[in-house]
């Protein structure tokens, strides 16, 4: 979440114009995340949030996340409801972009998590993609590995000492596009389970947000983003691996739903890709972001030293304790 876009009492009237719901008595905007702009509306008895679409989400896509979050909503899974305004449409426009109305999910992320909160991510991971292996909506994933050498591309090195770090990438892209895995089991995944994508209220797992990277992929592939992702501990500066919390994470969404040979077998390749994908995308919101923007740009470095371990790492086995 971000604020790119800056509202007024204008918009907030024209919203209530729109929706059904109470009068809306303040407003404010959310600075966590990168994406689209987002605020914190506030009534007299309710929360919700306005998300207004920026420059990574297509218009035509927005119905594929509206769709997948109230199938989800509606399948049991504590995540965001999209409201439908009085035409009954999720959409409206705001200051000439497409904006949605979705329901607040109590709780607020956890910097560090605990093997406790893994194994309950993992459940839940396991849960999503049980419901979404059989819901017939498809989007291709925008930041899959074929569009990784692209994004490597537009990426502005703006000095000598990235030359270095430029050649190291291409070499690991090469290599990940040779020994991508083919035929794994598939289909719609939130794609970006960071730490501040996942609610907790009272230490207990309370919702998941932010599905606006949600595509079809290899359910496995989730699992290697979330151990990038939740299951590195930070000492003195340096990211290291937890294997409790991956043991956690996976021993949780097989509590739900099993994972097959095939699958293990391509955790460190895929834990690869996943690496590779962040440490782009920070390489580029760090070379790209307007400084006027209100956002928190997240360090490139985390994700290369989680690169440089999974690429000391092999086999399945090598993640776990």
């Amino acid at each position: 979440m971000a604020v790119y876009t800056k509202i007024s009492n204008k918009e907030i009237t024209f919203i209530n114009s729109q929706f059904d719901i109470d009068k809306i008595k303040n407003f404010k905007g959310i600075k966590k995340g990168i994406e689209n702009t987002n605020y914190l509306l506030r009534s007299k008895n309710e929360k919700l949030i306005l998300t207004i679409f920026e420059k990574r989400v297509l218009n035509r896509e927005i119905p594929f996340f509206m769709q997948l979050m109230d199938t989800l909503n509606n399948s049991g899974i504590s995540c965001p409801k999209p409201l439908k305004n009085k035409s009954g449409n999720y959409l409206i426009k705001l200051k000439g972009k497409t904006a949605c109305i979705v329901s607040f999910i109590e709780g607020s992320d956890k910097i560090k998590l605990n093997p406790k909160n893994c194994f309950d991510i993992g459940k839940i991971i396991a849960r999503m993609h049980t419901i979404t292996k059989n819901i017939k909506l498809y989007r291709k994933n925008s930041m899959g590995i074929e569009y990784l050498s692209p994004l490597l591309k537009s990426i502005k090195f703006k000095s000598k000492k990235f030359t270095n770090l430029e050649k190291f990438l291409k070499v690991n892209l090469n290599y990940l596009k040779k020994n991508w895995p083919k035929k794994l089991p598939l289909g719609i995944i939130h794609g970006d389970l960071f730490v501040d994508n996942i609610f907790f209220k009272k230490n207990k797992l309370s919702g998941i947000i932010d599905f606006y990277f949600a595509a079809n992929d290899y359910f496995m592939y989730e699992i290697a983003i979330c151990i990038n992702a939740l299951c590195f501990d930070i000492k003195k500066s340096k990211f290291i691996i937890n294997k409790q919390k991956v043991n956690n994470l996976i021993k949780g969404y097989e509590s739900i739903k099993k994972i097959s040979l095939k699958e293990k077998k391509s955790l460190n390749i895929l834990c690869r890709g996943a690496a590779i994908r962040y440490l782009l995308t920070r390489l580029y919101d760090y070379s790209n972001t307007p400084k006027t923007a209100l956002i928190q740009i997240k360090d490139p470095n985390e994700y290369y030293q989680k690169l440089i371990t999974h690429n000391n790492l092999r086999y399945y086995k090598d993640y776990l304790i």
